[in-house]
């Protein structure tokens, strides 16, 4: 069963890779825009949020949806069939779709293994890019992807799209004008019960409608089996970083823009897949610690992951709670404050039956809030994000509009990859089971080799071979 996936020649040349594409220069990017404002896109995986995607961008009248990608063929159809219009061209390989000069710009949808090297080729081929998160599975890739918008000149935008939303501006302004006071510790939980899981799927040859091996890409070989593909491929740590880097990524980078954060100083990290029953390997359980050393407080960060218990009968995750001295703040999309009280420290004290001589003294002072309450923003599902502002949307407008500006979007690639070294540092610490220290401005490790080395790993050839050809690893 394993030579059912077949070895790739290394042969190959950064012309091979990118065909006769060549990467526009600003310059020449704006005369191609100064005659013709509408934009033309590709797609790349028709899967769940693929075809959102699609929908979106089938509504905006100044793009033209050129191209769709896809190494399932069902989806490759039923992609041509959905963009609703009979011009979009199929692709099965997308260097193919790279040498399309009609394409602008690239929407990464793929399986999060590939979102890296697809978003470097699509730089160098002249592409601007809309990647969707995780960015990485591992840290290296994040300074690749960086290196590569810059090198080439290109408009790279993370799908982090909540930070759009009005009610994170709001709540941003709130914490930098010190409306709850030092905050000091933030804490997102992510739970859910979908026990006992997905089932197991037979290892079995690939049918003839997908091309496993592309699929595989840059990961390395291993036994088709159905959950090793077409969605499910998020409980495989050999593509996805889990619960920590799908649904992380949203929450991590709204908390990471809030409190001003790059980067933690020390990330410890716990759990695994305890009791699911299912042929998936990331974790059910994971709870994660970063501490942050900002310009003027220290404070941590805590998620709690749990697959198998939403904590009925506990009154739900209401959304991300950042505590501060004088209040505490949640936010879902929305945010909302509320005070805590001011009150003589020695009155918290228990009372027992009273200090002996010489102990505490307690006072009549009364406890009084220390702010007024207050709220704003649209509600939204604290998981998903469903249920509120379109934020999907907003991002790709912005994306949309900064095609054509050449202006920094607001989720630019530099902070996916912040958000992207949170969340695998979190899971390189689960793997090696100890904490591990970081330097956030020199972005490495510290006094762990061991640790250190799992920020790059190499990719399946010929993959690696046109990784080097484009960037320097």
């Amino acid at each position: 069963m394993e030579d059912s996936v077949k070895k790739p020649s290394s042969s190959t040349t950064r012309r091979a890779f990118l065909g006769t594409a060549t990467a526009l220069t600003a310059a020449s990017y704006q005369r191609v825009m100064g005659a013709n404002e509408r934009i033309g896109i590709g797609l790349i995986g028709f899967g769940l949020i693929g075809k959102q995607h699609l929908g979106n961008y089938k509504k905006m009248t100044d793009v033209d949806i050129v191209g769709v990608c896809d190494v399932y063929k069902p989806r490759l159809d039923e992609a041509q069939t959905y963009s609703g219009s009979t011009r979009t061209q199929g692709y099965s390989d997308f260097r193919k779709m790279y040498e399309n000069k009609d394409i602008q710009g690239v929407v990464v949808a793929t399986p999060d293994h590939w979102h890296a090297l697809l978003t470097i080729m699509a730089c160098a081929a002249g592409k601007d890019v809309y990647v969707e998160k995780p960015m990485t599975l591992f840290i290296d890739e994040g300074k690749w992807m960086i290196q590569a918008a810059r090198k080439y000149n290109r408009i790279v935008v993370v799908g982090t799209q909540r930070r759009q939303g009005k009610g994170v501006f709001e709540a941003k302004k709130a914490v930098e004008n010190g409306q709850i006071g030092k905050i000091h510790s933030v804490r997102i939980q992510s739970h859910r019960n979908v026990w006992p899981g997905f089932g197991v799927t037979p290892i079995e040859d690939p049918p003839e409608s997908i091309d496993y091996d592309m699929w595989l890409g840059p990961a390395q070989a291993k036994p088709y089996r159905n959950h090793r593909a077409l969605y499910h491929f998020r409980w495989f740590r050999d593509y996805s970083g889990g619960q920590m880097t799908n649904l992380g990524a949203h929450t991590i980078d709204q908390v990471l823009w809030i409190m001003n954060a790059t980067g933690p100083t020390l990330v410890m990290s716990g759990g695994g897949r305890y009791v699911m029953e299912d042929d998936g390997d990331t974790p059910d359980v994971q709870d994660a610690i970063w501490e942050f050393a900002g310009p003027n407080n220290k404070w941590t960060l805590t998620m709690s992951i749990r697959e198998a218990n939403a904590g009925a009968g506990l009154g739900g995750a209401r959304g991300t709670t950042f505590h501060g001295t004088k209040g505490t703040m949640v936010q879902a999309g929305s945010y909302e404050i509320f005070p805590e009280m001011k009150i003589d420290p020695v009155n918290d004290i228990p009372r027992f039956l009273g200090h002996p001589v010489g102990g505490p003294v307690y006072t009549d002072t009364k406890p009084t809030p220390w702010l007024k309450g207050s709220k704003g923003g649209v509600a939204s599902d604290p998981r998903y994000g469903t249920g509120g502002e379109d934020t999907m949307m907003m991002n790709e407008r912005d994306w949309v509009e900064c095609m054509k500006s050449r202006k920094r979007p607001l989720c630019d690639v530099s902070d996916g990859h912040q958000i992207a070294v949170v969340c695998n540092l979190a899971n390189m610490s689960l793997d090696i089971g100890r904490a591990i220290r970081w330097d956030p401005d020199r972005e490495v490790v510290l006094g762990d080799p061991e640790a250190q080395a799992l920020c790059r790993k190499p990719y399946r050839e010929p993959w690696e071979t046109a990784l080097r050809s484009l960037v320097t690893v």
